[in-house]
């Protein structure tokens, strides 16, 4: 009897190990959060510049790191919003953990972008201030262009925020 006792106390908690593994498993891994993860933990909106805006759920990306840690990225209806703030303000960062974006750090924080004409990614702080822009590149290989993405890098903790063809890589801290 005592040995039966044994076995079932330790095939429950061999389950119990196996039922843990895949939580233990995507919290030490660094990737592109599901789009149900994402849902989750995004926002239903956002503040910049006086106001709030809703962030659009289906154009809204994560990206766990190996210490847990997250960054979202989305995009905003920005209708409320005067013309000039609409052409730049496109969406939003929300990073536990500092990004590099072609040499230009950003700190954890709340922050929106906006990809611009001449070839520009513009990152601003929550008052409309530009923090600093970037060149964004085009994607011509790109098979299925979506309004906004965020793809894996080439590199461990590199990825691109890509706005249809238009692309922006960042890297990710730890």
């Amino acid at each position: 009897m005592k040995k039966l006792t044994k076995w079932i106390f330790s095939g429950v908690l061999a389950l119990c190990v196996l039922a843990a593994l895949p939580d233990f498993a995507q919290s030490k891994h660094a990737a592109i959060l599901t789009p149900e993860d994402t849902a989750k933990i995004a926002p239903a909106t956002v503040f910049f510049r006086g106001q709030s805006a809703p962030l659009q759920l289906r154009n809204t990306y994560g990206v766990r790191t190996d210490s847990g840690a997250v960054v979202l990225m989305g995009l905003v209806d920005s209708s409320g919003y005067s013309s000039g703030v609409q052409q730049k303000y496109q969406g939003y960062i929300l990073t536990e953990v500092p990004l590099d974006f072609s040499g230009k750090h950003l700190q954890p924080g709340a922050y929106a972008f906006g990809f611009v004409q001449a070839n520009t990614f513009t990152v601003m702080d929550l008052g409309n201030h530009d923090l600093f822009s970037t060149s964004w590149t085009a994607d011509a290989a790109m098979h299925r262009p979506r309004p906004l993405q965020v793809v894996q890098g080439a590199q461990t903790r590199a990825y691109e925020l890509c706005s249809g063809r238009k692309c922006v890589g960042f890297t990710v801290g730890k």
